[in-house]
């Protein structure tokens, strides 16, 4: 079998190129180089797709390092452009000529990547930044065909579908993003945060959760603060764990919510007063903190699906908070996310109570 260097993008666009290679005597090398993908977690996912499907099939993938600066630093000036644009070109461009420097590399003849398959791509530009790529290492060769043609992308659809692989919902990175966030609807932004939060391991969430508390506990906002409103957290939540611990051991008033109905009920918490209630989350069985002592809370803690950075919350659809924090008169609102959490925009309507800061 010939064996060239295939230039990976994500698992839906790579398969029926692969199949298609493999079925005409060509065997490829996969190789991994997104430094474009925005968050890390998007990029790990689609890593991890690519990687498990080429185990599947028994082929070696070559995996870059994730360096998002140094693209950055690529498409530098172009950031303003839209979608294929020069700030697309730029970007196949040092995609294309790491690929074309392992290939030589690895004392392949040939290179060639699955970008040609994306209907978010332009053909020509790929075709120009690959050439080019070529032509900077020297004693390599690009292949430019269109592998959108030959029903490869209907076969490629049918290949999602049977292997059951991640389908992003944009291009890949930051910039691509932002502008996708402006279509997207509740559901579907739910759906893919919930896919980023697996991309990470319990201990980075126990990590990041406890790096995150740390902050706000040295913040004089926590310090000043009375009457805290916190949350038991799920486990794919911000841990606060030690916010609950630090707020105990300063003389604070802690507050836990508990789903009553449609509604929370705010209780007091003392150590060992937690029992597992509505959705498995462990609840408070302390005394009722009555809702005319509401405005004597400094501090409410609050987690969310996402948030962007006007302070919009994203939840989990039941409106249980939606329902509360108009009811805290003179509690800062504190959202508190993972990093990827954090977006540019999201989607909002007259009655969203605004968060005050979000931490991340």
């Amino acid at each position: 079998m010939t064996e060239v260097l295939l230039h990976c993008c994500c698992a839906p666009c790579s398969s029926a190129i692969i199949e298609w290679m493999l079925q005409n005597g060509i065997r490829p090398v996969l190789y991994y180089c997104n430094p474009n993908i925005f968050p890390e977690e998007e990029y790990l996912i689609r890593k991890n797709e690519c990687t498990r499907y080429a185990a599947e099939l028994g082929l070696e993938i070559v995996d870059d390092d994730y360096d998002h600066a140094a693209w950055s630093c690529a498409i530098h000036g172009h950031e303003t452009e839209p979608e294929r644009g020069n700030r697309c070109l730029e970007c196949f461009r040092m995609r294309l000529l790491s690929a074309a420097r392992r290939c030589k590399d690895m004392g392949l003849a040939t290179f060639t990547t699955t970008l040609a398959s994306s209907r978010w791509k332009r053909l020509d530009q790929i075709a120009e930044a690959g050439h080019w790529a070529a032509s900077q290492i020297g004693g390599v060769q690009f292949d430019d065909r269109n592998w959108r043609k030959g029903g490869l992308q209907q076969r490629r659809n049918e290949l999602l579908r049977e292997h059951g692989f991640y389908n992003q919902v944009f291009c890949g990175c930051e910039y691509s993003l932002a502008a996708r966030l402006s279509q997207m609807q509740k559901a579907e932004l739910r759906q893919w945060i919930k896919g980023l939060k697996s991309a990470r391991s319990a201990q980075w969430i126990r990590e990041k959760s406890n790096e995150t508390c740390s902050r706000l506990m040295s913040d004089g906002l926590w310090r000043a603060a009375g009457t805290v409103l916190l949350y038991h957290p799920l486990p794919d939540e911000v841990d606060t764990s030690l916010l609950l611990d630090n707020a105990l051991q300063t003389g604070k008033r802690v507050l836990l919510p508990k789903v009553v109905g449609d509604d929370l009920e705010l209780r007091i918490y003392t150590p060992g007063s937690l029992q597992p209630g509505a959705y498995n989350i462990m609840e408070p069985t302390g005394e009722v903190f009555l809702p005319e002592s509401y405005p004597s809370i400094d501090l409410a803690v609050i987690p969310g699906v996402a948030f962007d950075r006007h302070g919009v919350r994203l939840g989990r659809g039941k409106g249980y908070y939606d329902r509360l924090l108009p009811l805290l008169p003179n509690a800062y609102r504190m959202g508190i996310c993972f990093p990827f959490q954090l977006l540019e925009h999201l989607p909002s309507e007259p009655h969203d109570v605004l968060m005050n800061e979000v931490l991340s």
